[in-house]
């Protein structure tokens, strides 16, 4: 199945026109304590709602949701000392990662599904309200899902029960997820295969100096493809494999491009300033 889902890609994106509509359904930052992770991210002035529990008995989570509807979701085990090893993110979870995957939201993904060959699975939550959400997701291609490539979500129930569990956003003051750095260890390799399964034009490469890796950008999407043969990122590649590895959200001011990373161990998550 995930063979064949790998050959299908490129004729199937283009035909679903994905690469003009590759926007950020949401983000995703794994630790083993969600207690603990929305305390940090309280003290560097972000705040969170918690979703809920997940119907799959493992992982609960907390989010913080921005104007344009994205938002980054802290997800953790529901029980701490047990981890959560069985589940796909397990090794993000149960190791405190951080990033670790990121979704886009699809129109008609059974159609697209169907046509990729794709598996599509249903999941849900339970919000602290009693409310319950539904969606269908389905991975793109043979790595664990929304890690290399992004997963697709479709929701069943309202999404804005999915995004804003109070009812609106929980930083309003901020415009949305902008960029996603995906660690890989191949460059050339990874850019070939995005450039195939969205119909990408050429990627515009470069060197984040404060990243201190190189990196290759394809204009108008969300997408930065990054690797470093030594330093954090080379460790975290060795550890956790290829995976999203930072998030930039944009920030209030429009026509900023000075970039701040907030003050949370063990994570880079920045905001356009």
């Amino acid at each position: 199945m995930k063979n064949k889902l790998a050959l299908c890609l490129p004729a199937i994106f283009s035909m679903a026109g994905f690469a003009a509509d590759l926007h950020v359904d949401h983000v995703t930052i794994a630790g083993r304590d969600l207690k603990a992770m929305r305390a940090e991210f309280a003290a560097a002035g972000v705040r969170t709602d918690y979703g809920g529990k997940h119907t799959n008995g493992l992982t609960e989570m907390a989010l913080a949701s921005f104007a344009d509807g994205s938002y980054v979701e802290l997800i953790a085990s529901q029980d701490p000392k047990a981890g959560a090893p069985s589940h796909y993110w397990g090794k993000f979870i149960d190791d405190n990662a951080g990033p670790c995957a990121w979704a886009i939201g699809v129109k008609d993904l059974d159609a697209t599904a169907e046509r990729l060959g794709a598996h599509v699975t249903e999941s849900g939550r339970i919000r602290p309200d009693g409310v319950a959400l539904k969606w269908h997701s389905a991975a793109i291609g043979p790595e664990a899902q929304g890690t290399f490539f992004p997963f697709m979500i479709h929701d069943e129930t309202d999404r804005a029960l999915r995004a804003n569990p109070s009812g609106k956003p929980t930083m309003p003051e901020w415009r949305g997820v902008v960029e996603v750095y995906v660690a890989v260890r191949n460059l050339e390799e990874a850019v070939k295969r995005y450039r195939e399964a969205f119909q990408l034009s050429a990627a515009r490469k470069g060197f984040d100096k404060t990243l201190g890796a190189e990196t290759a950008r394809f204009e108008g999407t969300p997408i930065v493809l990054t690797t470093a043969h030594s330093g954090w990122l080379a460790e975290r590649l060795a550890k956790f494999g290829e995976a999203p590895c930072a998030f930039v959200i944009a920030g209030p001011g429009k026509g900023a491009e000075k970039v701040q990373w907030l003050p949370i161990a063990g994570m880079r998550i920045g905001v356009i300033q």
